[in-house]
């Protein structure tokens, strides 16, 4: 019995040895290609997730300022209405402008398919009730136009079609929206905002972006760098949507 035991060990320790031999020997990959595959495996990630999943969407107007403005960089879920989702009154969504799909808007839902929307005196209706009022939503303008000379003020009672909906920009006295062009399709809707992950207050001495693109980009560079601190909105990085 000892000696088989000692046998035993004897071959547990020959088959060790070989192990670390063949581990000793395996070859290591250059430090390069362990940074250049981790930089490819992102990479894809990264052209998947934006693809699929979230885009991002720099706000250009001031039609929803109070709840975003001209600078933000918003993150937009694309998959937010898939699968069975649709829309809610409150969501902010980006669409294709149906009178011209090359261009992408942000508004705010206000009304779904089959309700029935009225503005009188600025004041939005919804089936005859006051509709949610966003948090951040404003009037700039103190008049009230007459519905026989703009939307803008006084709309009249209006059914949303089926497959569309009604939205409204959070600047209302500054927003073309549903009042002037009517509802979104469905099949326009490009996402759901999430949130705000960058902010940068337009400046109109910033420099131009044109062919042969190097020496706008050498002054682009300069420009970021010496207004990195004083023109990022600090308090808006992060703003959920």
């Amino acid at each position: 019995m000892d000696q088989d035991f000692l046998i035993e060990e004897i071959t547990k320790a020959e088959r060790s040895k070989e192990v670390r031999k063949v581990t000793q020997h395996r070859e290591r990959k250059p430090l390069w290609r362990e940074y250049l595959e981790t930089a490819i495996i992102a990479l894809v990630a990264a052209v998947l997730l934006r693809v699929f999943v979230v885009s991002a969407y720099r706000v250009s107007s001031s039609s929803m300022e109070g709840s975003l403005y001209e600078g933000d960089y918003i993150f937009v879920n694309k998959l937010a209405y898939e699968y069975g989702t649709d829309p809610r009154p409150g969501d902010i969504i980006v669409f294709k402008y149906p009178n011209n799909p090359t261009k992408e808007y942000i508004k705010r839902v206000v009304a779904l398919e089959g309700q029935t929307v009225q503005v009188a005196d600025k004041v939005a209706y919804v089936d005859g009730e006051v509709a949610e009022i966003p948090i951040h939503s404003k009037h700039i303008d103190k008049r009230i136009i007459p519905g026989d000379l703009s939307f803008r003020d006084n709309f009249q009672p209006y059914v949303v079609p089926e497959g569309e909906y009604f939205v409204l920009g959070d600047n209302r006295d500054d927003s073309r929206d549903s009042r002037f062009w009517g509802c979104v399709p469905r099949e326009n809707i490009l996402g759901k905002a999430i949130f705000v992950y960058w902010s940068w207050t337009p400046d109109k001495d910033a420099p131009g972006w044109g062919f042969p693109y190097i020496v706008d980009a050498v002054q682009w560079v300069g420009y970021g760098l010496f207004n990195f601190p004083s023109h990022i909105r600090w308090e808006r990085l992060g703003t959920s949507l």
